[in-house]
């Protein structure tokens, strides 16, 4: 309980637009499979810093590990 209201506060910023609803989905889904979403984290900063902007990179990482969020959503 105490972790996934630290987790919702920490994505408090990057959720604020999203559903309620979806909102939920998205936190169930971290908390399934946390290693691929900070395996993911990482990625996506390396490439911001390579010089991507944050939506091209979100994207490229999230059609990479596509398979894996599929299975974390069952």
């Amino acid at each position: 309980m105490l972790k996934r209201l630290l987790l919702k506060k920490m994505l408090g910023k990057q959720l604020a637009g999203m559903p309620e609803e979806e909102q939920e989905k998205m936190l169930s889904m971290i908390e399934k499979n946390p290693e691929l979403f900070q395996k993911m984290a990482f990625e996506i900063q390396g490439k911001i810093k390579g010089g991507k902007d944050q939506m091209t990179a979100t994207l490229e990482v999230t059609q990479k590990y596509q398979a894996e969020l599929s299975e974390t959503l069952k």
